[in-house]
């Protein structure tokens, strides 16, 4: 059963710090292709927009676990193997409730899961495998996305991690 936000740790972390402070969010993103070449979309049920499933890690996870959790807690299926193709440590971001984060996070090609997608969970309304020049709802510009894939073409192209 997935942890509310009070009950998660950085939940926990902000509601001990205050909305003001910058902190750390540790967590992992799972990249998910279909045989068809279409990459996996989530529609989250906080703010609507499409993303890449992906999420915080809770205390005693990996950050392989923390992917193979959000990915299920998001769609319903389970990955079971997973490359690493970037880190990400230098960013700093403020989402829509105003918490600023300095993000540690590792996104990961899941290579084979099993299960069947679930289109609504409690973190997301929609989901899908989308053509990549027919992503939902201006998913195509958000930079995020379009980072992860290029990060992960140049991973494919030179089999080294992308540190940024």
């Amino acid at each position: 059963m997935a942890l509310t936000w009070a009950e998660s740790y950085l939940g926990k972390v902000r509601a001990s710090v205050g909305d003001a402070e910058t902190i750390l969010f540790v967590g992992a993103r799972g990249v998910l292709f279909d045989d068809q070449g279409r990459l996996l979309l989530i529609q989250r049920s906080d703010n609507h927009r499409w993303a890449i499933p992906a999420g915080a890690m809770e205390l005693g996870e990996s950050m392989e676990e923390c992917a193979i959790r959000e990915v299920w807690e998001e769609t319903g299926l389970r990955a079971t193997s997973l490359t690493p193709f970037a880190f990400y440590t230098a960013y700093t971001y403020t989402n829509d409730y105003g918490h600023t984060y300095q993000q540690v996070l590792m996104s990961f090609r899941i290579d084979t899961w099993e299960g069947e997608l679930l289109r609504q969970t409690d973190e997301s309304v929609d989901a899908g495998f989308f053509a990549l020049d027919q992503l939902p709802g201006g998913a195509e510009k958000s930079l995020v996305i379009a980072e992860s894939l290029r990060d992960l073409q140049l991973f494919q192209e030179t089999g080294r991690l992308v540190l940024k």
